[in-house]
């Protein structure tokens, strides 16, 4: 009995009620300035919360923005913990097979030499389509390959001519070839011009395994500082780089001899 005569004071002793407060201040400037208080402050934190992310979201662009700083290729340490010169060799090599290749099947008109040096892969083995034929031209638009002397490697020849990237059509009599010199027209031009990046990326995908290969071995090495083994392995791509940069303008310039631009 006791607990419910006063339970209506103690609950208004503990917990007084919002409505209690503003009912009692409601006319009393100083409740209004009471709230501005409260709440004012909050608002302004999260407004400075606000314009700090933003600051740091714009350093981050700033930061992709930087160039990559430009690695100095120092020889005289790759050759002592590298076989640069060899290196080196393999990855000039692979630049100027590119060169060749553009050279000898990607003319815009289809010569004997460029068939003479057709590379044929026979049983493993690569031989020069001279080797194995007599090569002539019937007429100025048709060249005749003689295959009497190794009958057995005409299909090898054949696919040959079709992977050479020159738009060649043989037909075969016999043990001979008729190749009639295909037009000059704008799809023979884009598809040599499309055959010239495909030969670009093989002999870029060449350097970059040099590379890699040379990295590995590199990194099995224990006989070098943590610090040399960073710097000869950044070298190693700028080297790399360097050299399918080389070869990326020599196709740009294959690409516009080819589409007629320049």
């Amino acid at each position: 009995m006791f607990f419910i005569k006063y339970f209506p004071i103690v609950q208004t002793a503990i917990r007084p009620s919002v409505t209690t407060m503003v009912h009692r201040f409601n006319k009393d400037q100083l409740f209004s300035q009471t709230i501005q208080n409260i709440f004012v402050p909050t608002q302004t934190a999260s407004i400075a919360t606000s314009q700090h992310y933003y600051a740091k979201t714009k350093d981050k662009k700033k930061e992709k923005g930087k160039k990559t700083t430009k690695i100095e290729i120092n020889e005289s340490q790759l050759r002592e913990i590298v076989n640069y010169d060899a290196i080196n060799k393999q990855m000039q090599k692979a630049v100027q097979q590119m060169k060749d290749d553009f050279l000898l099947h990607l003319s815009l008109r289809s010569t004997t030499g460029a068939i003479d040096t057709l590379r044929i892969t026979v049983d493993g083995k690569e031989h020069e389509l001279q080797e194995l034929a007599q090569i002539s031209r019937k007429n100025p638009k048709t060249i005749v390959v003689n295959m009497i002397a190794f009958p057995q490697t005409i299909p090898d020849v054949l696919k040959a001519l079709e992977k050479s990237g020159m738009n060649l059509n043989p037909q075969q009599d016999g043990t001979t070839l008729f190749i009639p010199i295909p037009k000059v027209t704008k799809e023979h031009r884009e598809k040599l011009s499309k055959n010239a990046k495909n030969l670009f990326t093989k002999y870029r995908d060449t350097i970059k395994d040099i590379q890699n290969n040379s990295i590995k071995k590199l990194k099995k090495q224990t006989d070098i500082s943590k610090d040399d083994m960073f710097s000869v392995q950044n070298q190693l791509t700028a080297v790399a780089d360097q050299y399918i940069a080389e070869a990326d303008k020599i196709l740009q310039t294959k690409q516009k001899e080819l589409i007629g631009d320049s």
